[in-house]
């Protein structure tokens, strides 16, 4: 294939939430696909809070986007050329790629992987309930919190990507479940999730006197999307021999040069807490588990996906910018034709 396609690339560094003009709509020549490579034509992106951490220039897990750089995410889309071992075209693949039409990807890409995708017309669940979103929901309950039948798990941004899955597999485990969110019309989607109880921190009274009256024997395992105030709140309703997943920290992604303090980090001594952060995919043994398990909840109705799609590439940058402003539910996706 010869030609161009478009790319959205990062025109400046944000600074606090992200703007329109942060980003920029480029034209880009399509890559050549030598021997060791495949080109992707993209058809969703995943757009997660990770992706603004991506966009400071500061140390992470992976190295800040350049200015001018394609701005980098999890997608899925299919092989149109392949000389790649072990990919065909028409394969449908995921991994971590750029908002672009198309991506080279070699055998070194992030989390690669091809996909079982039988309902093609659903492709965007694959990249939420049935794909990232709900493994990274198992891995952090199952691999770093170890939930088991009996415990009480709190989970942050419950109404978010991962937050919403997690809450529903602990439930499904035998967990009483206790949501965190931010709005009234926050909290009834979370009670019709099936949550225990759900907590608006927002709502008249202190964060300390809620959490006490929907775990007055204190929480086994926090799933902390959020951290920040929240995470500093809920360190002292910890049960003994706690567990905090460190999953996200989106309170502070918007405002890095001044995290919120925790001051109550010294509960992790006094309860003999473990807190732990993770990366989904350093976890490869609980991913085929994680995925047969996740699809027979949802085929079964007992898991319901929870989504907010966005189309077009264009749409991309407005879509993170809506999740970075707390005004989404579910997996935030873009998908593209």
């Amino acid at each position: 294939m010869t030609g161009t396609h478009r790319t959205i690339t990062l025109a400046r560094r944000p600074e606090g939430l992200p703007q329109a003009g942060d980003f920029a709509l480029a034209q880009a020549p399509l890559p050549v696909v030598a021997e060791g490579t495949m080109l992707v034509r993209n058809r969703v992106f995943a757009i997660d809070a990770a992706i603004r951490g991506f966009m400071d220039d500061r140390p992470s897990y992976l190295p800040p986007l350049a200015i001018g750089e394609t701005i980098r995410g999890m997608a899925l889309g299919e092989v149109v050329e392949s000389r790649l071992t072990g990919f065909s075209a028409g394969d449908i693949v995921r991994a971590l790629a750029g908002w672009e039409e198309y991506s080279l990807l070699a055998a070194d890409a992030l989390g690669l992987e091809k996909c079982d995708c039988p309902d093609r017309d659903a492709l965007s669940l694959y990249m939420g309930t049935l794909g990232p979103s709900g493994l990274t929901a198992y891995v952090g309950l199952f691999a770093i919190g170890r939930i088991k039948p009996g415990d009480t798990v709190a989970i942050s941004a419950a109404a978010g990507a991962v937050g919403n899955v997690a809450g529903q597999i602990a439930r499904l485990s035998g967990c009483r479940t206790i949501g965190i969110t931010s709005s009234p019309g926050k909290v009834a989607l979370c009670r019709d999730l099936g949550f225990d109880a759900v907590i608006d921190y927002n709502a008249p009274g202190t964060l300390d006197e809620k959490i006490a009256a929907a775990a007055p024997q204190g929480i086994d395992v926090y799933f902390d999307n959020v951290g920040g105030e929240i995470l500093d709140g809920v360190l002292p309703h910890l049960a003994d021999h706690g567990r905090v997943v460190v999953c996200g920290m989106i309170a502070n992604y918007n405002h890095a040069d001044e995290p919120y303090p925790i001051r109550n980090l010294w509960q992790v001594l006094v309860k003999r807490a473990t807190m732990q952060g993770f990366l989904t995919y350093e976890h490869p043994e609980y991913l085929a588990e994680a995925q047969s398990r996740i699809g027979a909840w949802v085929k079964a109705g007992d898991l319901r996906p929870l989504e907010n799609v966005t189309y077009g590439l264009d749409g991309a940058p407005n879509a993170l910018i809506r999740l970075m402003s707390g005004r989404t539910t579910g997996k935030t996706v873009v998908c593209l034709p």
